[in-house]
């Protein structure tokens, strides 16, 4: 809830970054993101995957991939919340589960079960329904769902942990991003140190904004459950739509309230299906392990006490097999 409730409340964040730009702000992430990671490694001593990951190159190849796909997600979404378009924002990660789905099956062959393809067209319907209210299509939405659908599948090929992971993408981007910095100075455009030293603070502390929710995220990872973490997702797109209309004002017409609900429908579907077949699978997983044990202490029961042998005790015939005899030791 940490992780998702940071993100979802990082719309209030940005705009206290102003006059400074949305290229500027996304470039100040960059460099203190890989100072505040830094450090974290450095306390954390998890120094060693550098040396395997500089002896694969197809990984760094995908390390560079995610770097630049993510640049556009951040870059795109600091200036959309910086622009008024907060509302618009949040539907991209509320469409983005959709999206990832759609991309499992187009580029991983990946097949659906009805449910999930009933979501997948009631999103692409809210889409439609959006685009013809707007009068355009809704790029903001589906950029910023497409590169992290994308974003999220390199990492799933990466296959390293969240931080080294954020190290190695922040490393990439380090020395574009403080070249472009240096830059600006030598221009006199730049902002930091020019808005006073609080200001200053706020465009360092976007290293902070971005490492804390995903070291919160990673702990959150190995101890809460997969379908757990899938509901609690929407809490960040939740929280960001509120924030649009409630904080920022943003316009709901009618036609955008039905784009929305299409979605809000759409992703309720995919909830409820993946829930169903995660019960299935837990309760076909549990009957599978009890029928593993009744068999391995009924062939214990047979090795250890033959029916007619001497001295033994014969188990009445009348007893059913996984019931103990009375004068059995209970443990």
């Amino acid at each position: 809830m940490g992780a998702y409730g940071m993100w979802g409340l990082v719309p209030l964040f940005w705009p206290l970054l102003k006059p400074a730009g949305a290229v500027e702000i996304l470039a100040h992430r960059m460099v203190w993101s890989l100072a505040v990671v830094g450090v974290a490694l450095l306390v954390l001593r998890r120094w060693g995957w550098i040396r395997e990951l500089l002896g694969q190159p197809r990984k760094l190849g995908l390390i560079t991939v995610a770097a630049a796909v993510i640049t556009i997600n951040w870059g795109l979404y600091i200036w959309a919340v910086n622009s008024g378009q907060v509302v618009e924002a949040s539907l991209g990660y509320f469409i983005n589960p959709l999206v990832t789905i759609a991309m499992g099956v187009l580029l991983l062959k990946e097949r659906l079960r009805p449910a999930q393809w009933a979501a997948v067209g009631t999103g692409f319907a809210a889409v439609v329904v959006l685009a013809v209210g707007y009068g355009r299509p809704p790029w903001i939405s589906l950029t910023l769902a497409f590169s992290f659908a994308i974003y999220g599948l390199v990492k799933k090929k990466v296959n390293i942990g969240g931080l080294e992971s954020l190290a190695a993408e922040t490393a990439v981007q380090f020395l574009p991003a403080l070249a472009f910095l240096l830059w600006l100075g030598s221009q006199g455009s730049g902002h930091f140190g020019t808005e006073g030293a609080g200001h200053a603070a706020l465009l360092a502390a976007t290293g902070v904004v971005t490492a804390v929710p995903l070291v919160c995220f990673g702990a959150a990872a190995i101890r809460v459950p997969l379908s757990t973490l899938g509901l609690l997702q929407y809490l960040a797109p939740v929280f960001q739509f509120l924030l649009g209309v409630v904080y920022f004002h943003e316009a709901m017409p009618p036609e955008r309230w039905a784009g929305f609900s299409l979605v809000w429908l759409a992703l309720t579907v995919l909830t409820w299906d993946a829930l169903r077949t995660s019960r299935r699978t837990r309760a076909k997983a549990a009957a599978l392990r009890l029928a593993a044990e009744a068999a391995g202490a009924t062939g214990t029961a047979g090795a250890a006490e033959p029916a007619g042998a001497a001295g033994g005790v014969a188990r009445p015939v009348d007893q059913p097999l996984d019931q103990p005899r009375a004068d059995a030791p209970r443990v």
